[in-house]
């Protein structure tokens, strides 16, 4: 993740410390800190991760704020516990927390800003395997089968990055990367959306639009206005190996573009484009063309998002992908959450002997559920609650996965600020 313009983003219209009751510097209170600058003053958009833009009324990024003195801090950070019971006869039942926490340090150099950044996960300590995830496919866990109905295990380094904006007209010209960090391909990681704040699960989808969110070298270039942003990546294509505790070498292999336009507090749209070098270990002579749209939308409580996504295979067919999720904050306690995917698939069955092997198959899955949200101890907030989820599939998938599978998982999640 990374800092617009002028650091950080002043929020819109909602401030989320109003919903979950905690305490969070909106960007007007960060504006009035000493060597501190505000972002948009209409709070047109608010910080995503790498260098994408959420919707401005999503807020301030979550966490607790503090000076010390020239630098602006930001701690933010969560663990969720969860049980999860994948139907059918692949699905599995497991318990399993995942986590992040994230430091980052800001102040301004007069006409310039910069923003240091690190993200880490304890995710590796359960296991290379991961966490059952009915229908999701994607890297390995020993270098040599590719995990399928898993979702893979964040890498212990999810960001080491910097970025350094310069005043320019009525924008900035900034720079951005590290060894560890998010090129500029795709709407925001699903981990920093609030549209999927409480979905205890990733989305099925991840391949399509998030697996690029930790790449092992990353060096941006762009143009960031209050209402657009143009920038240009260059980056490692290779996904994180089954390695999950190192840091592994950098390199500067494919490239990406991407405009986003925040015309109002309420939306941040953006189209993108990529070409990642060998991404996937277990195919390193097969590249990948990836085209990705979204729609995101924040108000009154609700912030959504609609987003498409194009995968072609280099060589091989196309796979597209679509992904809707909502969350609703009913009052300060209460919320709902929902996510809708579909997507054209031809890793469920990895096994070259069987017939199954390399065909394509597009599955759909629907999952709603429900937090109950409360303080916790000091800084530090608790949510409640679970989710079922139902998938719609050929009938030629009916011997593998059953003919109704049926998702359900209860979580807890401790979170810093949100």
């Amino acid at each position: 993740m990374a800092m617009p313009p002028a650091a950080p983003a002043a929020t819109g219209q909602v401030d989320h410390a109003d919903h979950v009751g905690h305490t969070e510097h909106t960007g007007q209170d960060m504006a009035a800190m000493p060597g501190m600058t505000m972002g948009p003053p209409d709070g047109a958009y608010a910080e995503g991760s790498g260098t994408a833009r959420n919707p401005g009324n999503d807020g301030a990024m979550r966490g607790s704020h503090f000076m010390a003195g020239d630098w602006m801090l930001m701690l933010h950070g969560y663990a969720w516990g969860v049980y999860t019971d994948q139907g059918g006869p692949r699905g599995e039942n497991e318990a399993f927390v995942t986590s992040m926490a994230m430091l980052s340090a800001a102040r301004d150099y007069g006409g310039a800003r910069l923003q240091l950044r690190s993200m880490m996960s304890l995710e590796p300590a359960m296991g290379a395997k991961g966490y059952p995830n009915l229908f999701a496919t994607g890297e390995t866990a020993d270098g040599r089968i590719q995990l399928t109905d898993r979702q893979h295990p964040h890498d212990l380094f999810m960001e080491l990055s910097a970025r350094l904006d310069v005043d320019a007209g009525p924008g900035s010209v900034f720079v951005y990367g590290g060894p560890v960090a998010e090129p500029a391909i795709g709407p925001s990681a699903f981990m920093h959306r609030t549209s999927a704040t409480y979905q205890p699960l990733s989305p099925i989808t991840h391949h399509w639009f998030d697996s690029t969110h930790i790449s092992y070298g990353v060096v941006t270039l762009g143009y960031a206005a209050p209402r657009w942003q143009l920038e240009a990546s260059a980056f490692r294509g290779r996904e994180p190996d089954q390695f999950r505790w190192n840091i592994e070498r950098p390199s500067l292999d494919s490239w990406s573009v991407r405009a986003t336009w925040t015309p109002s507090p309420a939306w941040a749209v953006q189209v993108s484009h990529g070409r990642l070098k060998s991404p996937e270990q277990l195919e390193p002579d097969r590249d990948e063309a990836r085209t990705t749209a979204s729609v995101q939308y924040a108000q009154h409580g609700v912030s959504a998002l609609l987003a498409f996504s194009n995968k072609h295979l280099l060589p091989g067919r196309t796979l597209t992908a679509w992904l809707a999720e909502a969350n609703w904050d009913i009052d300060r306690h209460h919320t709902v959450f929902a996510r809708a995917e579909n997507v054209a698939n031809d890793e469920l069955f990895p096994d070259r002997t069987d017939p199954l092997h390399d065909r394509k198959f597009r599955v759909g899955k629907l999952e709603g559920g429900y937090a109950y949200r409360l303080p916790f101890v000091g800084p530090f907030d608790l949510a409640l609650g679970g989710s079922v989820g139902v998938f719609a599939k050929p009938a030629a998938l009916d011997a593998a996965y059953g003919k109704m599978p049926v998702s359900v998982s209860l979580f807890a999640k401790v979170s810093l600020g949100g």
